[in-house]
């Protein structure tokens, strides 16, 4: 890969899924930092087009131009190369940070509809041909798929470049309708562009992401509006017949209340739009979060891996409580390490995963010190309401010995610690992504078990995490994220794309995690492409219940099986008993033994 000559980032003004200007020198470094120890090919032509199974592919071609008069030429390409990019710049064709070979979970084609109704083409269209679609808002899931579809040769439906637009703020409700293609940039920059400096927004660690496709994942974020879902109100959805509706208040004409009262008359449909492959969302309802009046960040550290338990009880009543108001971060030590952006190569070049003894020796050269617990929190209102929650707070967390609180004025203007700040207070920002270049081609993948607020619980994923990524040679990073009365254990495992043992090893790494987690009870929330029919395995409880209800919703929403066939686990009929389902045993195919004809129609 050229080290010279690195293009410029595109901006919003430029780009829909563009930076910030305020962020652009910030986003040339870090595409910098990625560029200079790359070794991986930066563009790849495929061996072929990737034509779905059970598809003939001059019927393939054929269905093309047929979209092509619909849409417009210029709205549908063939995938005929991948280009990983990076995070700002990432591709809409694959994974780009893929586990399994590049060419598996691949689309054949991309389509860019502009409006619902074209999007209502595209699934007639789907419908008739009886080829498989995969919608993205974005397609910057990172660590979990990325833009990829489940199905190979799938056609991607790219609703973010031309469906981008910031529909309607309220400043009155602190509400606002979106479109798929709205990133949580350009969400801020709109609020701030329009004057309304009294409305806050809810962003993940990196603001690229779209609004729309991160809540329907049921992401969060770090203000105390920070379970996204939660803050939702309203969806318009093309389902996989080419109907569409719209839920809650939305099935009201000319009604007044879309964005304030989720629910509506009768059951409430919502929540089956979520990591689901029953419908295409068109249109978001959120709440904006009210200026609090103040806000004051703040950073503990903690001295050894033991306070863990410990640290966790005492979160657990501060945070039902509402004293501990944000989605905050407990981090492991290294993955700050990490957050230089300097490879692993700078402090370890051994076998294995790097020792613990040389983590702390690095540790000691940042700005807050040797730890191996980092705790970053946000307190919210007028200053004497936030000093009445530090003073709590401060007394509790100095209950565990060599407890220590970082003063702000010490840390540098370019230190981890203000990125947080920044996210806290509801500013998108881009300083996370750093990690990432812990291994040359980095990639990353995510396990992410949910349990209790508790210390015994913390303790058992924590050492299920080292022990199995100890067995596999891989460091890993893992942060733990407290809603208020469960706590997500994300653990990021950055590998070198370009590295297929690495790669491999990942893999079996991290479906043995996955069940080790479920037989300790403990499930993920979310998960990559790849890991989804495990991981929705081990939600079997009364015979796989759960599955078996989904895969009914499944046939009588999309009774041709065309809309993203494998998302969450749920196969369409056509594909069930095929050998589609990647289990724990792991593979590097992603593909299965063809599809059944659709009922009524014959096969292409």
């Amino acid at each position: 890969m050229a080290k010279s000559g690195i293009t410029p980032t595109p901006q919003l003004g430029e780009k829909h899924n563009g930076i910030p200007a305020r962020l652009f020198d910030k986003a040339g470094h870090a595409k910098s930092s990625i560029w200079d120890i790359a070794t991986k090919p930066e563009e790849k032509k495929l061996k072929k087009i990737a034509i779905p199974q059970g598809i003939e592919e001059t019927k393939f071609f054929e269905a093309l131009e047929d979209l092509k008069n619909q849409l417009g030429p210029e709205n549908v390409e063939l995938v005929e190369k991948l280009v990983d990019g990076w995070y700002m710049e990432n591709p809409n064709t694959h994974d780009g940070m893929h586990i399994l070979d590049d060419e598996e979970l691949v689309a054949s084609a991309v389509v860019y509809p502009g409006s619902t109704a074209d999007v209502q083409k595209i699934v007639l269209w789907a419908n008739k041909y009886r080829i498989p679609i995969f919608p993205i808002s974005i397609g910057r899931n990172f660590g979990y798929g990325g833009a990829a579809p489940r199905v190979r040769g799938s056609v991607v439906i790219d609703l973010g470049r031309r469906m981008n637009k910031v529909l309607d703020i309220n400043p009155d409700d602190c509400t606002c309708l979106v479109e798929p293609g709205v990133t949580f940039f350009a969400l801020y920059e709109e609020i701030q562009r329009r004057g309304h400096k009294h409305l806050w927004i809810d962003v993940p660690d990196l603001g690229g992401g779209s609004v729309m496709g991160n809540t329907l994942d049921r992401g969060v974020g770090y203000t105390p509006y920070g379970d996204h879902w939660t803050f939702h109100s309203g969806l318009e959805v093309v389902l996989p017949t080419g109907e569409v509706i719209r839920t809650g208040m939305g099935a009201l004409p000319n009604n007044n209340s879309w964005q304030i009262f989720p629910y509506g008359f009768g059951p409430y449909s919502d929540g089956i739009f979520t990591q689901s492959n029953f419908g295409i969302v068109t249109k978001l309802g959120m709440a904006l979060m009210p200026d609090p009046g103040g806000y004051e960040s703040y950073l503990y550290t903690f001295q050894k891996e033991e306070d863990l338990a410990p640290l966790v009880e005492i979160i657990r009543p501060l945070r039902i409580a509402n004293i501990l108001e944000n989605v905050a971060q407990l981090r492991h030590v290294l993955e700050q390490v990490a957050c230089s952006g300097k490879p692993r190569s700078t402090y370890w070049k051994g076998e294995g995963a790097i020792p613990d003894h040389v983590i702390h020796e690095v540790a000691k050269t940042l700005s807050h010190g040797d730890c191996t617990w980092l705790y970053y929190g946000m307190a919210y209102g007028p200053k004497e309401i936030r000093q009445y929650k530090l003073d709590i707070i401060h007394k509790e967390f100095m209950k565990i010995p060599g407890a220590r609180r970082i003063d702000p004025t010490t840390l540098p203007k370019n230190d981890y610690f203000w990125s947080r700040d920044r996210i806290a207070a509801g500013i998108p920002d881009l300083e996370e992504l750093a990690w990432v270049n812990w291994h040359p081609n980095g990639g990353h993948i995510a396990f992410s078990p949910v349990s209790p607020v508790r210390g015994p619980d913390a303790t058992a994923l924590w050492k299920l995490a080292k022990t199995r990524c100890g067995q596999y040679g891989l460091e890993f990073f893992p942060t733990y994220c407290v809603g208020m009365r469960e706590m997500h254990l994300i653990v990021e495992i950055v590998f070198d794309r370009n590295n297929p043992t690495m790669r491999q090893n990942v893999d079996k790494c991290i479906r043995a995690m996955i069940d080790d987690a479920a037989k300790a009870g403990y499930g993920e929330y979310r998960t990559h492409l790849a890991l989804m029919d495990q991981i929705a395995g081990t939600y079997n409880w009364n015979n796989n219940a759960l599955m078996r209800f989904n895969e009914k919703l499944k046939d009588c929403l999309d009774p041709a099986g065309i809309l993203a066939p494998g998302k969450s686990g749920v196969w369409p009929a056509r594909y069930r008993g095929r050998g589609w389902e990647i289990g724990k045993e792991g593979r590097q195919s992603s593909e299965g033994d063809g599809v059944a004809p659709a009922p009524g129609s014959t096969r292409l």
